[in-house]
């Protein structure tokens, strides 16, 4: 159907996240995010047969990624899911002479633009894979990735190698060769070469067991600090949580006993308070906190899009906001099936289950906050304490399209 009269929204990974917005007939740019602003464009040929393209140009790899496109006509919606994947060709590997170590002649060679990660490898002259002295593969300030790897070549060893860059998304490579002469490989004695292998292998052993000394400190301090979170929330007292109807953004319905919330079908005409959200679908909780232990349970149910946490009792309600610390936004997030912590940049969770209720513990003295599966207690993430919010806090809820929470009594 044709598709003129409808909203058509390109986003990444929230709904304000906004790559491209047409409504109403025209392209809306006031809400694009700005590293897309100047970059897109509708191709709109065939709208009234309900096929609309997305061009991007100047692609950067910051672009890659997933990307939702949503129609809406009405109450009725429609959305897919699309991965879009960046690829670069770098540049010919450099190769060069840096001197003699261990024996032998070191080999380094160079390359750089090159998206996502390449893989470098060294060949002889029969096509046979040779192990690397050292590899470094660094990301630039364009996002592109430079890689920089060394060989050691001694006499005995074939002297003509060749190295290769190669991009495995691309399944293209760029390769260059170097030869060397037997003249230019130093004399070394075997006393000397012995020598060298009992100091690389005391080094290796010792490099092992401090690593496996500090995995072993690592994992008991995971240990003691996971059980001490979870002591402390069954020392919390349940906070009596409702919800506030003056907080609600127009899209959401809440209960009359301000216990649970949904996403509305059509916009209701609320007064625009100065304490209302206008732009993303939020509420907050009436009960304010400032010192103690408080913890209070949400049930999610099925929902697919919706986030779990706290705010400061000064979050910005008007105008666009990013749900992150920055904000003073703390949260747990399902987007689409994707569980996340939305610090900056947000960090994926992965669970062994979605869980049908969030635990939120908050712990002003102690300067902490950590989310649970309600349903088995099992520790899902724990702020980190600099970035703890400070002031008066207050329960907050974002609620996305089909998506209903209710806090628990």
């Amino acid at each position: 159907m044709s598709a003129e009269s409808m909203e058509l929204r390109w986003f990444r990974s929230q709904f304000s996240a906004v790559v491209h917005l047409y409504r109403d007939g025209q392209d809306l740019y006031g809400e694009q995010m700005p590293e897309y602003q100047g970059r897109t464009e509708l191709l709109k040929d065939n709208i009234t047969n309900g096929s609309v393209s997305l061009r991007i140009r100047d692609i950067r790899p910051s672009d890659d990624g997933q990307y939702t496109c949503f129609f809406q006509s009405g109450v009725s919606y429609e959305e897919a899911l699309l991965e879009l994947q960046v690829a670069g060709l770098g540049s010919a590997p450099a190769i060069s002479v840096e001197g003699h170590q261990d024996g032998g002649i070191r080999v380094v060679c160079r390359s750089s633009g090159w998206f996502p990660e390449p893989e470098v490898l060294w060949r002889d002259l029969q096509g046979q894979l040779l192990p690397s002295a050292s590899e470094k593969i660094s990301q630039e300030a364009n996002g592109l990735f430079q890689t920089e790897a060394a060989i050691v070549l001694t006499e005995e060893s074939n002297q003509k190698v060749s190295c290769c860059v190669r991009n495995p998304r691309l399944n293209q490579e760029r390769q260059s060769e170097i030869s060397i002469a037997e003249l230019f490989f130093p004399r070394v004695s075997p006393g000397m070469v012995a020598l060298g292998v009992i100091l690389a292998l005391l080094s290796v052993l010792i490099a092992l067991a401090s690593y496996y000394t500090w995995r072993q400190h690592r994992a008991k301090e995971t240990l003691r600090s996971e059980l001490e979170n979870e002591k402390a929330a069954h020392r919390a007292e349940k906070a009596n949580v409702t919800l506030d109807p003056d907080t609600a953004h127009p899209d959401l319905i809440l209960s009359a006993d301000g216990k649970s919330v949904r996403w509305a079908d059509t916009r209701q005409d609320l007064p625009n308070y100065p304490e209302r959200f206008d732009t993303e679908p939020c509420v907050l909780g009436c009960e304010g906190f400032t010192s103690g232990r408080h913890y209070w349970e949400v049930e999610v149910g099925d929902g697919r899009c919706w986030a779990v946490g706290l705010a400061r009792e000064s979050v910005r309600r008007k105008g666009g906001i990013r749900l992150c610390p920055e904000e003073g936004i703390w949260a747990v997030e399902q987007w689409l099936g994707q569980f996340q912590a939305l610090t900056s940049p947000p960090i994926p969770l992965l669970l062994s289950r979605f869980p049908c209720r969030i635990q939120v513990c908050l712990d002003c003295d102690r300067g902490q906050v950590t989310f649970f599966d309600a349903g088995d207690e099992t520790p899902i993430f724990t702020v980190p304490p600099a970035s703890f919010p400070s002031g008066r806090i207050r329960p907050w809820l974002w609620v996305g399209v089909g998506s209903r929470l209710r806090l628990c009594s």
